[in-house]
């Protein structure tokens, strides 16, 4: 698996990526209600992720093997975890711990040191064994229930 940053030409893999694996791993989260879905996936498009990679706050990182994208991941600047999200195709593979150890370090490179995210309630049980813990109520995104979480760098 090879972690490195983003390029505007991967968007639209980026895009399907994040869309499968909302669509198909986040089942919990979302029960395949329209209502939740809908919202959630609205800015999920080639044109929003070029944006984001281009976005100078942020650190948007791809997890490829051979020449499969398997996951991708941001970080804002202040050391927010906006995105983690792994292909269902690559599910247990360590993809995502992998992004998680490079996100960390992307937002330490940057002089941060603490990472903050929202958890899913899929994602939840997850961010506990990397380390994050509960920082806030839960609270609300698309309808669907978040888990503010921090993590010490």
């Amino acid at each position: 698996m090879d972690i490195s940053t983003a390029h505007p030409r991967d968007a639209a893999c980026i895009c399907t990526v994040v869309r499968r694996s909302i669509i198909e791993l986040c089942t919990e989260d979302h029960g395949d209600d329209p209502a939740i879905l809908e919202p959630w996936l609205a800015n999920k498009t080639p044109a929003n992720v070029e944006q984001w990679i281009a976005n100078p706050a942020n650190t948007l990182l791809t997890c490829i093997e051979s020449g499969a994208l398997l996951g991708v991941g941001c970080v804002r600047d202040g050391g927010e975890i906006t995105l983690n999200y792994v292909s269902p195709d690559a599910r247990f593979r360590g993809v995502s711990t992998a992004m998680v150890a490079a996100l960390e370090a992307a937002a330490r490179a940057r002089g941060h040191r603490i990472c903050v995210l929202e958890s899913t309630a899929t994602a939840r049980r997850f961010y506990l064994g990397q380390g994050y813990a509960p920082s806030s109520a839960p609270g609300e995104k698309f309808g669907l229930k978040t888990y503010p979480m921090i993590k010490p760098l």
